[in-house]
């Protein structure tokens, strides 16, 4: 979602260990396992839901289309900055290497929330992007150890990548329709992205089940065959009777009030209201032509 954890939790708010702020500088990951990543099980449908990057590296391959989902708030704001005419390039740490990294692509890097001023106003806060001008050279870095994390990993399994919200859900669903995505020569991956613990493990957000769930339901609705685990996903975004409260009223909701941007919660929860559908190109999200 957001920098380590955007949404971190602090201790006396929640019953979870305490994480690092979300308005702290992202570090590196600890060093991956030595054994091999399991490839999975295959999906028995064209259209499976699954978490994080590691599921993304296990279900992307060529012909896949992986929708990522992290509504608090990485695609949400990837949503608006390509609204606005900008290029959104993911970036898995904000460090001095994704400083680098803008600087080889000809970009502005995003900083954290609390670090965003009026002479550099860009950060993952969408409410922000919203008011911010679109960066002078009309392309953005976006650190984040989750969706921008799963995007990489997905496009480097040559996976057609897509970022979705429940801003753009529907737009999202009818994309991969009109394009044959979702059949079993173009399966659909649906992958939210979740919060960490601070091990680094992943630790499932509600929001992003319910996004991802509002996909999955979409493409169900126009009859696409899902998983078990995809039906779930969209079964409970179904029978949410208000899931803009529950948006403001989850664990990551609640976080991002206390630590003073309720804003950013009222934009990601502006369900269908945006025709824009990103898909990452050359290590880019732009709009889908």
């Amino acid at each position: 979602m957001s920098t380590p954890s955007p949404n971190a939790h602090p201790a006396a708010a929640s019953p979870h260990p305490a994480a690092a702020s979300p308005h702290s500088t992202a570090a590196s990951p600890p060093p991956a396992p030595s054994r091999p990543v399991p490839s999975g099980p295959v999906p028995s449908s064209p259209v499976c839901f699954g978490w994080g990057p590691v599921e993304a590296r296990a279900l992307s391959g060529a012909g896949v289309c992986v929708v990522v989902v992290d509504v608090l708030s990485f695609t949400t704001s990837v949503g608006v900055a390509v609204e606005r005419g900008a290029a959104v390039l993911p970036y898995r740490w904000r460090d001095a290497t994704a400083v680098a990294y803008a600087r080889e692509k000809d970009a502005v890097l995003a900083v954290g929330r609390s670090e965003a001023t009026g002479a550099h106003p860009w950060s993952l806060s969408p409410a922000g992007l919203r008011a911010a001008p679109v960066p002078p050279p009309g392309r953005l870095v976006l650190p984040s150890p989750n969706g921008s994390t799963i995007s990489v990993e997905a496009e480097a399994g040559r996976a057609t990548v897509v970022a979705a919200s429940l801003r753009n859900r529907a737009a999202v669903a009818r994309w991969l329709v009109e394009r044959g995505h979702g059949t079993a020569d173009r399966p659909v991956a649906v992958v939210a992205s979740g919060e960490q613990w601070p091990d680094g493990s992943l630790r499932p957000a509600l929001e992003d089940l319910l996004g991802a769930g509002a996909v999955l339901d979409a493409l169900r609705a126009a009859g696409r065959t899902l998983t078990p685990e995809a039906t779930a996903a969209a079964t409970l975004w179904a029978a949410t009777v208000d899931p803009v409260a529950a948006l403001h009223g989850c664990d990551s909701g609640r976080e991002l009030y206390e630590y003073g941007y309720p804003q950013d919660v009222e934009v990601a929860a502006e369900i269908d209201s945006s025709t824009v559908v990103p898909v990452l190109v050359d290590g880019a999200f732009q709009e889908a032509p």
